[in-house]
């Protein structure tokens, strides 16, 4: 039906194609800001008018003049919204005026170009330039341009470089200070006098068998029998061995042979009652040791041979008295920590019973194979889960990774969700996972989604995480439902996405043809107020909502804030 007579009118084009000249789908959405009243007609204007671009990138629409008489309220402007398809980012809503002095207009000319400036208004169809064309400007476009700008301003001179300040004086060097004196230990663990000698009692160590200790530069060998026993000559004349006794008298015997000699008994180390024994260098080493080992010099070095003929070579020299003990001097007592152990009671046991007090931090998860049965006890997952959905379903009995409430709580009648508009449920995830799949459940669907069908995850902050493909491809499309009943439908994400825990928001979008209802009948909660509440408590959570303009893919980010109701409350899964 035409408008009224009278009504003056503007015919709208515009044409939208690639940079390189190929023409662009979508459409051109025009708003009046309320509605329109005509009361001489008795007709009321309202709604939006849709214009869809044709196969050449065209647009063509007649509409009301803006300032038509008759029309209340009087003043008022177009609010035009680009849903081009393939564009990253179509321009913001944006407002023009249509003045029934201007009969044509063309979008190219009254759209803002400046990204910067959204809200530009159009005023009477004209450029900026054609408006001063008509008050009087006689120029060009450029010498317009030019007058825009005025003169330009005379660059100033370069002002005088400040005087260099003069250096500093030096400063002057510090005399060297005094080397300390080297520490003097006065003890070690307990034990004072001048040369300490430890055991390994004295240290918590076990004893080795051995007998040998060089103190001051002499090979040291007690024994616990006689001189006699230490000093045997036999058999032929040896002269290269030359012993000295416990009376230091130097003993020598050209013709005397000690094969014999040996290390009895060992009583202590460092001298005594067993006297002291060193050989003079032997030209070969004695080999016959009946009862013990053998001490003798060979090549300058002193050696002993076992009784099973394994040979050590005894290092040369005296030792250096000692100055410290791991770095400490003076009265020395080493703690667990001097010598890198831990002590008793701060490290954890690998059994028995233990307290262990402070914050600790696991670099791996802790594990238990028991379940807790007391308030403070560390829980098992399965615990806790079981502990969650006490007496009730979960999502893993079915399952899945979560969901936005049981479906089995849902109304038993499927419901449209609309071909077009995006639908939003939020699902909350109490652990972290895997997601693979969203998943609806269907009462009914034949199948016959059209390009334009996708569905999305979002994250509390509204920042895509996750999405399907075109779900009018046979990849992506969820599969036909005809059970009594219904049942699961599904479409898989391009990737499977490792959710962190925390609140998420699946938003969907389902074009197919309503006049044979092509698609989907989805589960859904009661909803039969026209906007059933979608917030609950005191932290409002926006559960379920719609926003009724639809794009062709899904948009990076969605302001949840401004996510409309709606007037369904659709159940939604994810696997």
């Amino acid at each position: 039906m035409p408008l009224p007579e009278g009504i003056p009118t503007v015919a709208v084009t515009g044409r939208y194609l690639t940079l390189d000249g190929r023409p662009l789908a979508g459409t051109v959405i025009f708003r009046a800001p309320s509605v329109l009243t005509i009361p001489d007609s008795d007709v009321i204007l309202g709604g939006p008018v849709t214009a869809k671009l044709d196969s050449t990138g065209a647009v063509a629409v007649t509409l009301p003049a803006t300032d038509a008489p008759g029309i209340d309220p009087s003043d008022w402007a177009y609010i035009v919204t680009e849903q081009i398809e393939g564009v990253p980012s179509n321009r913001p809503p944006y407002a023009i005026l249509l003045p029934a002095e201007n009969p044509e207009a063309d979008l190219a000319d009254i759209a803002p170009t400046d990204p910067r400036t959204p809200n530009y208004v159009a005023v009477r169809g004209d450029s900026a330039y054609e408006v001063a064309v008509k008050n009087g400007f006689p120029g060009t476009v450029a010498q317009w341009l030019t007058s825009l700008l005025g003169p330009q301003g005379v660059k100033g001179d370069t002002g005088p470089q400040g005087s260099k300040g003069d250096a500093g004086s030096q400063g002057v060097k510090g005399d060297t200070g005094t080397t300390g004196a080297p520490g003097v230990v006065q003890s070690v663990n307990g034990k004072s006098a001048a040369a300490v000698v430890l055991a390994a009692a004295d240290v918590g160590a076990v004893a080795n068998n051995g007998g040998y200790s060089r103190t001051d530069g002499t090979l040291h060998v007690v024994y616990a029998g006689t001189q006699a026993d230490v000093f045997k000559a036999s058999d032929a004349a040896q002269s290269k061995y030359t012993a000295v006794n416990k009376n230091a008298e130097l003993v020598t015997n050209a013709t005397a042979t000690f094969a014999d000699v040996r290390i009895g008994a060992v009583a202590t180390l460092g001298g005594g009652a067993g006297g002291v024994l060193a050989f003079a260098n032997a030209a070969t080493a004695p080999t016959t040791n009946p009862a013990g080992a053998v001490l003798y010099a060979e090549g300058g070095a002193l050696k002993v041979r076992q009784a099973d003929g394994t040979v050590f070579t005894v290092g040369a020299g005296g030792t250096s008295a000692v100055t410290s003990v791991n770095t400490k001097t003076g009265d020395v007592v080493l703690a667990a920590t001097d010598v890198g152990a831990e002590a008793a009671g701060t490290a954890v046991l690998l059994a028995g019973t233990q307290t262990i007090t402070g914050t600790k931090t696991f670099s791996a998860i802790p594990s238990s194979s028991v379940a807790p049965t007391t308030a403070n006890h560390l829980a098992r997952k399965s615990y806790v889960d079981a502990a969650a959905f006490a007496g009730e379903w979960s999502p893993a009995d079915h399952g899945l990774a979560a969901w936005a409430f049981d479906p089995a709580l849902a109304v038993s009648t499927g419901l449209y969700p609309g071909s077009g508009p995006m639908r939003v449920t939020a699902v909350i995830l109490r652990a972290a996972t895997t997601i693979n799949r969203i998943v609806w459940f269907a009462t009914g669907y034949a199948g016959g989604l059209l390009t334009g069908s996708w569905a999305a995850l979002y994250n509390s902050a509204g920042t895509r995480v996750a999405a399907t493909g075109d779900m009018s491809t046979a990849a992506y499309e969820p599969a036909e439902e005809h059970d009594a009943g219904g049942g699961t439908i599904s479409s898989p994400l391009t990737a499977a996405y490792s959710a962190a825990a925390g609140t998420y928001y699946v938003m969907w979008r389902m074009v197919y043809n309503t006049t044979t209802q092509d698609g989907p009948m989805l589960l859904a909660a009661e909803s039969s107020a026209g906007a059933p509440p979608n917030q609950f408590g005191y932290t409002l959570v926006r559960r379920f909502g719609v926003y009724t303009t639809g794009v062709a893919a899904a948009p990076a980010t969605i302001t949840v804030t401004s996510m409309e109701n709606g007037a369904n409350r659709f159940w939604v899964g994810l696997a």
